[in-house]
């Protein structure tokens, strides 16, 4: 099914952004149902919601699930966020209780390709200055939490090294939340005895941290301080895993997070609810906010529009083979974002060529929606599919997308809210894992790279071998896999466009993420810690003297 766009924008985000008037964030709590004893309020619009009310929510009626995902980006985004928070805001109109649910944006990806990540237009969430840039520091505390895990380590070697870690075998990286390519391989303790025991070292982007995927699947407290203690961070001389817990910093590090943990109260321009928590990527994580906020928004909603990252291959069959596994959540209907302009780059436009009406090219991008749509077929959903429409598409592009579905839907985003209603009423709540617990490593693998990425075959370099042995013998071989490789296509190499086939996975390394529940798998190029572009959005960046932000978006 395929509903028409919605409403196309011609101001700067920004500047809608900050002509709106905001309601008071009590207001908007209070209309879902919590007091002000659940509110740690951070300012008027921003309030942190404490656990004991996502306790209550577990055990209220619960509403229905919708997931959006989307068809292979280009690096600019296609408006899967302004999509959800759109569709959010129509269930709304049309006299829905609905909640969004998304995660909070990197500063990474805002000072560099991208801009902002709070959607666009009209189908925005604010305050969209804050949420874009500190917001609540939750992801800072994440990093904080990662960072002294990191730092005890290297102090138990400098002191003896009573565990015997081999300093070539550490796996725990420390993390920053800035595209930084610089930090991707350092040495540090350096400077003589007395600074540290010299080793090869690294940063990832922290929303690549085992310790923000952790944040993002936890159940609570107790499961947090578990999840935090089963962190392998190195492998000792004899390849027996280390933990945090051999460390005894699971405490400390929780209680960096313990205020992280609570989901982040805010609203969209009309005045939605919505809960923006935790910031995995997609391409590198699970992809998905937070398990709490989810369950937070079940039991105050009667529809939770949830968003998975990039595309269906990553996000969507991340939150299904992991978050759906681990928590037990369900969707009860799916929506794929599509933009005419991603599937003409698919089809083969050059970017500079994009804004020009290219028939031809579009319906050879044609492909990769069709392959989007048998990955969802493929993981238990039939979804609705949304055309998300930029001021150059034409009438004849939209159009041809609209037949290709053999569906056409009503105008704006209500048409789409009640499609989306109508197959939620439809849901079995059922989804189907690509692969069985049971499944050896690399049949788990396989399946994900056959049936999702349309892979023929998959490759593993000496070193990807060696570490799997390594976690065979550790016995961390059996847990569920988180495979990374590029958004910009459905295979490993980001060069590759449309649906190919006949290619083959190159896995380059695994690594263990046995608090968050699964094995990293990491495939072609990909890097844990992005770097910054030529012109990154930051150059367009400024504060005036009043202190007006002008250029996030």
């Amino acid at each position: 099914m395929l509903t028409s766009p919605l409403p196309v924008q011609m101001v700067a985000d920004i500047e809608i952004a900050q002509a709106t008037a905001m309601r008071p964030i009590v207001d908007v709590a209070t209309g879902l149902g919590l007091v002000k004893g659940d509110l740690i309020l951070k300012g008027d619009y921003i309030a942190k919601v404490r656990l004991a009310a996502v306790d209550r929510a577990r055990k209220a009626r619960q509403g229905r699930l919708v997931l959006v995902t989307g068809t292979t980006p280009t690096r600019y985004g296609e408006g899967k966020t302004l999509t959800t928070v759109g569709l959010g805001q129509a269930l709304n109109r049309i006299g829905t209780k609905a909640i969004v649910a998304v995660r909070e944006p990197s500063l990474g990806p805002v000072f560099g390709t991208k801009g902002g990540a709070t959607g666009g237009g009209h189908s925005q969430i604010l305050p969209m200055e804050e949420i874009n840039l500190h917001f609540t520091g939750d992801i800072h505390a994440v990093g904080a939490a990662n960072n002294l895990i990191a730092a005890i380590m290297d102090a138990h070697l400098f002191h003896g090294n009573v565990l015997d870690l081999d300093p070539t075998r550490v796996l725990f990286p420390r993390c920053l939340d800035m595209n930084d390519r610089q930090l991707r391989n350092i040495v540090t303790g350096l400077g003589g005895p007395k600074h540290g025991v010299p080793r090869e070292d690294g940063f990832i982007i922290t929303a690549a941290s085992e310790v923000m995927a952790i944040l993002c699947l936890t159940e609570g407290i107790p499961d947090l301080k578990a999840r935090l203690e089963r962190i392998v961070v190195a492998f000792d001389r004899r390849e027996h895993p280390v933990s945090v817990g051999d460390l005894y910093v699971h405490g400390a590090a929780a209680i960096l997070l313990k205020d992280a943990l609570m989901p982040n109260l805010v609203q969209t321009l009309e005045g939605t609810p919505a809960f923006v928590h935790g910031g995995p990527f997609a391409n590198i994580a699970h992809g998905h906010s937070s398990v709490l906020a989810d369950r937070l928004a079940l039991g105050l909603g009667d529809v939770v529009v949830t968003e998975a990252g990039f595309g269906s291959d990553l996000g969507g069959e991340k939150f299904v083979d992991l978050v759906c596994r681990q928590s037990g959540l369900r969707p009860d209907a799916a929506v794929l974002v599509v933009s005419v302009r991603a599937l003409k780059h698919h089809g083969g436009v050059k970017k500079k060529d994009l804004a020009l009406e290219d028939l031809k090219a579009l319906r050879a991008g044609f492909a990769n929606l069709d392959a989007h749509l048998k990955i969802l077929q493929t993981l238990g959903m039939t979804p609705v599919v949304a055309v998300n429409r930029f001021a150059t598409d034409t009438d004849r592009e939209v159009d041809a997308i609209v037949d290709h579905c053999q569906d056409v839907g009503g105008a704006g985003g209500e048409a789409l809210a009640r499609l989306v209603l109508e197959a939620t009423n439809a849901s079995t709540h059922a989804v189907r894992f690509v692969y069985k617990d049971e499944d050896a490593f690399q049949e788990k693998v396989a399946k994900v790279a056959t049936s999702i990425y349309g892979a023929a075959d998959v490759k593993y370099d000496a070193a990807a071998l060696d570490d799997l042995e390594r976690l065979k013998d550790a016995g961390l071989d059996a847990l569920p896999v988180c495979i990374a490789k590029t958004q910009l296509s459905l295979s490993d190499d980001e060069r590759t466009l449309g649906a190919p086939t006949g290619w083959t996975l190159e896995v380059r390394g695994i690594r263990p993420s046995a608090g968050a529940g699964f094995l990293v798998v990491l495939a072609g190029d990909i890097m844990r810690m992005p770097g910054l572009g030529e012109e990154p959005a930051a150059l367009s960046m400024d504060i005036d003297d009043s202190g007006r932000i002008k250029g996030l978006f």
